[in-house]
């Protein structure tokens, strides 16, 4: 079997931009979060990512022509952003890797995915559409424009019949409460445009613009349709007075940012011409990346993979959606795992690692980081789509073990996926139903919070971090905190106070995601 290493790291994280901030703050048993307040005054926590592009602009500039940095900035979702930063800061810890994975060619992948997407892109866009819809319906549906809503006017009762059966929404006229008649007005016009004879007309017009052929020779032939056509929009536009089309103002940004985008603009920055793709799987997305990577170094797929998880800042859609599925904590209070389980705190950010065949690494002069991943098990509840069953997770970790060769006594210490909800108690008991009682155990979603697919990256980061030193980082948890259900099932926590690692065993990580879908991490000290 083919040993891995990870050969470089970066991360973007609450009060972390880079790897040296997230180290040092992990040092103080601290939390990172900070008010959200996205939906003017409220009671949220949340872990808001601290970010600079302009931090990135110098690498960027010497790679490629002065244009290729605004062009990111000014296109990518601040998801994609972060894990182009996070990338950048992986090649800083073995310098000429950059280059090792260019030459590698097909035997250089990258598996990067995002498990909430381009959230503010897509917020932002569907806004923007929104507005310029009721600006289109509203011009169309007015009386001049409109000979059915002219003789509905004059006839309510006689004009029906030409309707089709159709029945118009109450008139918006007499309705004094702002909210309402704002919604009656939209139902309104929304009702009477498509029945314009005015845009029937206007549409006609249209689709002789957009009937232009390129003739002759392509690419030339492209170019002259496009201003051709641009050119007669503009005079139609002018000629009819009407607002832009709908459909002319959705930002083209939704496309460039679809799921897959963070693992491509890697690939292109980094000059990666491997397989890409982005493997989301929630809360898991970063095990399952890993696991993924490993796999394919076995199999001889490839000699090194760019493997990692991106998440936008939290969001008033997503903290909205988390708090209605009743796991968020909302009274403006840190709500730490394995205490008063009143939810836990959305976090935004991304984690990225370079993992490597060991031979073929260190052959080149490569050193590897923190630990050694030995294999990663993963499972599906098949069950719930967010409470945890016990069953997944158990599969997950006797697999992790056994492909790895562990026995369960061996294992030292474990990180706990617990989102200071109800499903800690449940996640260690599953726990203790594979591991002996002297393992010792960590939560940090307390610390940085719960990033949706980057949250299990940096709690393995931080696992990684702290073996490489020795040690084990404090959590924010206090002894006398500890729920009393839970301490009656396992007593060995890890604090706030670093303590000593376990000398010499190997150590676990379970992240457990949206779906019931489940990754075990287990890995060694180098």
């Amino acid at each position: 079997m083919k040993k891995v290493g990870v050969y470089g790291w970066g991360i973007v994280a609450p009060r972390s931009p880079d790897m040296d901030a997230f180290a040092r703050n992990l040092e103080a048993a601290e939390s990172w979060l900070s008010p959200f307040n996205g939906f003017g005054p409220d009671t949220f926590l949340v872990g808001a990512p601290e970010f600079d592009p302009e931090r990135y602009r110098g690498w960027v500039d010497a790679r490629f022509p002065p244009n290729r940095f605004p062009q990111l900035v000014s296109k990518m979702d601040p998801t994609t952003l972060y894990a182009v930063g996070a990338f950048i800061q992986s090649l800083e810890q073995n310098p000429g890797v950059e280059q090792v994975l260019r030459d590698l060619g097909s035997e250089a992948h990258v598996y990067v995915a995002t498990g909430l997407g381009a959230m503010p892109t897509l917020y932002d866009a569907s806004l923007q559409l929104d507005r310029a819809q009721r600006e289109w319906d509203r011009f169309w549906a007015h009386p001049d424009r409109c000979a059915p809503l002219r003789r509905y006017l004059d006839d309510p009762e006689g004009a029906v019949a030409d309707l089709d059966g159709a029945v118009p929404p109450p008139s918006p006229e007499g309705i004094v409460d702002t909210l309402d008649r704002a919604d009656a007005i939209r139902a309104w016009n929304a009702f009477w445009a498509p029945r314009s004879d005015a845009l029937e007309r206007y549409l006609e017009e249209l689709a002789a613009v957009e009937g232009i052929s390129v003739a002759g020779a392509v690419e030339a032939g492209k170019l002259k349709v496009i201003r051709t056509k641009e050119r007669a929009k503009s005079r139609l536009q002018e000629h009819w007075g009407a607002p832009p089309p709908p459909w002319s103002q959705v930002s083209t940004n939704v496309l460039w940012n679809l799921a897959n985008t963070p693992a491509s603009q890697i690939t292109m920055l980094g000059g990666i011409t491997g397989l890409s793709m982005a493997p989301v799987a929630a809360c898991s997305t970063f095990g399952v990346c890993l696991k993924l990577a490993m796999d394919a170094i076995e199999r001889g797929d490839a000699r090194a993979v760019v493997v990692g998880a991106t998440d936008p800042p939290p969001h008033p859609l997503v903290v909205g959606a988390f708090y209605r599925a009743r796991v968020l904590a909302a009274d403006g209070r840190v709500s730490k795992p394995l205490t008063g389980l009143r939810g836990t705190h959305v976090s935004g950010g991304a984690v990225i690692w370079i993992v490597g065949e060991r031979e073929f690494m260190e052959e080149r002069g490569f050193q590897p980081l923190g630990m050694e991943p030995l294999a990663v098990g993963v499972s599906s509840d098949a069950d719930h789509i967010i409470t945890p069953s016990r069953e997944g997770p158990t599969e997950s970790i006797r697999q992790g073990l056994a492909r790895s060769g562990v026995a369960a006594e061996e294992v030292a210490s474990w990180d706990l996926h617990a989102t200071a909800t109800p499903g800690d108690y449940l996640e260690v008991e599953t726990l203790r139903g594979v591991l002996p009682e002297d393992v010792l155990i960590t939560a940090r979603k307390g610390t940085f919070g719960h990033g949706m697919s980057a949250g299990g990256g940096w709690e393995l980061t931080a696992q990684y971090l702290g073996a490489a030193r020795g040690i084990i980082h404090p959590t924010p948890l206090e002894q006398g905190e500890l729920n009393e259900q839970i301490h009656g099932v396992h007593g060995r926590f890890v604090f706030h106070e670093a303590c000593p690692t376990p000398p010499g065993g190997p150590q676990g990580k379970l992240s457990m995601g949206i779906g019931g879908i489940n990754a075990c991490v287990i890995s060694r000290p180098l």
